[in-house]
């Protein structure tokens, strides 16, 4: 269970407050309601792009990390296609720090145009170095805008290509930033040893300040329901081939979202998993071979990904997979088996509420999908899933019909 209050300042920017007595840290978490599947087609890579450009100086404060360093504090931040997140542990004492630097810069980014030279040779760098230029880089690149039709997310959060993030112009990033980064589009939350008249004291005097921006009115196109099959063979040079079958599955908040994270379990989770057991070790099928989801807010994808084993023939392999996939279908699993799973899950819940950056973000990221209780609704949900709604679960995803088979073949081996 983790406590905590709440409150919204008059700018629209969402408060919460946990107190955690048992550490010295504190951490300032603020999640922004932006991702990859926020930007324009053409321009693509935007929210990355910001992850880069907001530890880039604002007005006041020059070097973002230089005054955090000198009062022992730690940042960083991640994109992906739903949201932005930046973070800040420092020691109680200094945590005014943390507001000052992140109050600053969600007022007045410092828009340079040495600052965006910078940034968009780093990000063009990465999008080479991990995207291009890695074996297996390119994979979701080339998975994303098969599968998906119409839903921006059909790009990755580095963005389409590199292309959109050389021709951004500063009214571009601009116009991005004063559209998303403002606080009624963001939720903080401050873990450790604090009170909430002391974060509304320190909120009012550093946030409240700051303007309220435009609403965050999304409309984005649905994606709609696949009606046949996908194949696609690619050839790299890379050490092995990699098999990754890929299934329309519901969005983030539908209950068939925890069964599904269920399955993924069930399927490849822990030694005793049935892939591990029977396509890992039994049948040397794959060297590995995984299932898992995405946890997109929107309907999202069930992913089954594994490295085929040398002179194993791709296609037997696909085959058992569909087997172990069937079964799920076929038979009711066990009551063991399902509590095995559950209670993995259970001590994994466990372990991220243990640090209070975890905790921060888990009521971050609950607050923004819904509201912020659900960080101790989520385990009962689990809990209540019974094996008749993995069977009905299985019959509804894995069908040939909503399946991306993708053969990425070794031509080492070819």
């Amino acid at each position: 269970m983790i406590n905590y209050e709440k409150f919204t300042l008059d700018n629209g920017l969402k408060v919460i407050v946990h107190k955690d007595e048992s550490t010295p840290i504190v951490a300032l978490n603020i999640l922004y309601n932006v991702g990859a599947r926020d930007e324009d087609e053409n321009k693509t890579g935007f929210a990355h792009l910001f992850e880069h450009l907001m530890f880039g100086g604002s007005v006041n404060i020059p070097n973002f990390d230089e005054p955090l360093q000198r009062v022992g504090g730690e940042n960083n931040a991640f994109t992906n296609n739903d949201v932005t997140n930046y973070y800040i542990t420092v020691p109680k004492n200094n945590l005014e720090t943390a507001f000052w630097l992140e109050s600053d810069r969600m007022l007045s980014l410092a828009f340079s145009e040495k600052s965006l030279e910078v940034q968009r040779n780093v990000v063009i760098e990465e999008f080479k170095q991990r995207y291009l230029n890695q074996p297996y880089g390119d994979l979701w690149l080339i998975l994303r805008p098969w599968i998906y039709k119409v839903h921006p997310y059909k790009w990755a959060t580095i963005g389409k290509e590199i292309s959109h993030i050389e021709n951004a112009t500063m009214d571009d990033v601009k116009s991005f930033f004063h559209k998303f980064y403002c606080p009624n589009n963001a939720v903080m939350v401050v873990a450790g040893n604090v009170e909430t008249q002391e974060i509304k004291l320190l909120s009012e005097k550093w946030f409240a300040g700051i303007p309220k921006g435009p609403e965050n009115n999304r409309n984005l196109p649905v994606e709609p329901k696949q009606k046949e099959a996908q194949f696609l063979v690619v050839e790299r040079n890379v050490p092995s081939s990699m098999l990754i079958i890929a299934f329309h599955m519901s969005d983030r908040m539908s209950r068939e979202y925890y069964t599904a994270n269920l399955i993924s379990d069930v399927l490849s989770s822990g030694n005793s998993s049935r892939f591990n057991q029977k396509l890992v070790k039994e049948l040397q099928l794959f060297s590995d071979l995984d299932a898992y989801i995405l946890g997109s807010f929107d309907n999202g994808l069930f992913v089954v990904s594994g490295m085929v084993s040398e002179n194993i023939d791709i296609k037997e392999a696909e085959e058992k997979v569909w087997f172990e996939l069937l079964a799920l279908q076929n038979d009711l699993i066990s009551e063991n088996e399902l509590n095995k799973v559950k209670n993995k899950l259970e001590s994994q819940q466990m372990l991220s509420e243990l640090g209070v950056l975890d905790k921060a973000m888990n009521l971050a990221f609950a607050e923004l999908l819904k509201d912020a209780s659900m960080v101790n609704e989520e385990l009962d949900i689990y809990n209540s899933i019974q094996a008749i709604e993995i069977q009905e679960l299985a019959k509804k995803i894995f069908r040939k019909e909503n399946s991306n088979t993708l053969h990425y073949l070794s031509n080492q081996n070819l």
